[in-house]
């Protein structure tokens, strides 16, 4: 072939290129970097409602005092049953939410010496597969029976919690903040029995603050045990702590309810009385109650607190004795627990109780 040929056919094909190119349609231009619409899209979600449901309840012993009647404690049934029995009427409950937590009142361990004082527990470290089994995923420390074999049963306590990723909260210096559902949660817990825990309330609550807490929840050790209504120490300390950032205080220790009261827009529960309760095969009082409230929150804090419900229980399913598995309430027993808190809350304020299955008013 020539030379002549050959830029011939170049040239038909230069020109048949042209106009293939030609037909294709214009380039759009580029879009805005992929890094700023990501960072719209988070600055977005963090202005948008959030919501939050927890789940609390009272005074939770895994132990049989070692003065009592060991085959009618907790221990045997736990033998007997194993740890899957204990919760296994609530757990469908716990299951539900987004936190549940509860007042761990004793310790797991296998070391230190029994304090000298009138009732002291020490649970298997295996017992916290109670809390595991059954949707339980934070618990408070700050009570009179944290450290009933000494410090290295609460060390030990603390350690098997953490393994078993149950978060846990005692003192200013024992505060966990947590994300959940994109809310920056402050779990804190204070014995108020304690002289020196007591003056820790408000810096403990501050330092929740510091780590970022948006929602802060206060679990708290106090009052007469027995006594059914608040001391005015008791009152005058969740006022404070409401006024310095708790979001909803739950009290423990007197191992009977108490009212509710509702205070500058937060809840306190002053006594929830006891639950999964190992510390007594019979005690005379059996009722309880478990706590569910949802609460939303925008960029500005918490916007909404006042979806809640509350479940009467008893700690035993059985009738005149303590079977360690605390169960919903039914019947007459039920109202019977609905009026007692109506009772303790009046003196309180006006606060609308809500149970589950009742219509909002």
């Amino acid at each position: 072939m020539t030379i002549k040929n050959i830029l011939a056919i170049t040239g038909v094909v230069l020109v048949v290129t042209a106009t293939i190119l030609s037909l294709r349609p214009a380039k759009k231009p580029p879009e805005e970097p992929l890094a700023e619409t990501v960072t719209t899209n988070e600055e977005t979600a963090q202005t948008m409602p959030r919501s939050l449901t927890i789940t609390a309840v009272g005074d939770c012993t895994f132990a049989t005092d070692a003065n009592a009647v060991w085959s009618l404690g907790f221990d045997a049934y736990a033998e007997k049953y194993g740890t899957d029995y204990f919760l296994a009427n609530v757990r469908g409950i716990f299951g539900e939410d987004d936190l549940t937590i509860v007042n761990f009142e004793g310790t797991l361990s296998d070391r230190g010496t029994r304090e000298n004082k009138q009732f002291a527990f020490r649970g298997d470290p295996s017992f916290v597969n109670v809390l595991t089994s059954s949707s339980v995923e934070a618990a408070n420390l700050a009570n009179n029976h944290s450290s009933d074999y000494g410090a290295v049963s609460l060390e030990d306590t603390k350690l098997y919690l953490d393994r078993a990723g149950i978060l846990n909260c005692r003192g200013k210096d024992n505060v966990c903040v947590t994300d959940i559902n994109g809310i920056k949660v402050g779990l804190v817990g204070i014995n108020y029995l304690n002289d020196v825990m007591k003056t820790e309330l408000e810096d403990a609550i501050l330092s929740a603050k510091s780590m970022g807490a948006e929602f802060i929840i206060l679990s708290i050790h106090w009052g007469v045990e027995k006594m059914t209504s608040p001391t005015e120490e008791q009152m005058e300390a969740a006022h404070r702590a409401v006024d310095c950032g708790a979001d909803l205080v739950l009290g423990a220790h007197p191992h009977v309810l108490q009212g509710i009261e509702k205070y500058n827009g937060r809840y306190i529960l002053y006594s929830m009385g006891n639950f999964c309760f190992g510390g007594n095969n019979a005690p005379s009082d059996m009722d309880s109650m478990i706590w569910r409230q949802t609460f939303i929150l925008d960029e500005n804090g918490l916007v909404d607190d006042d979806h809640f419900e509350i479940i009467p229980c008893r700690i035993s399913n059985s009738a005149g004795f303590n079977d360690y598995q605390p169960t919903p309430a039914e019947g007459e027993a039920a109202e019977r627990i609905k009026n007692r808190l109506r009772e303790y809350s009046v003196p309180l304020g006006d606060v609308y109780l809500k149970f589950r299955g009742e219509l909002d008013v």
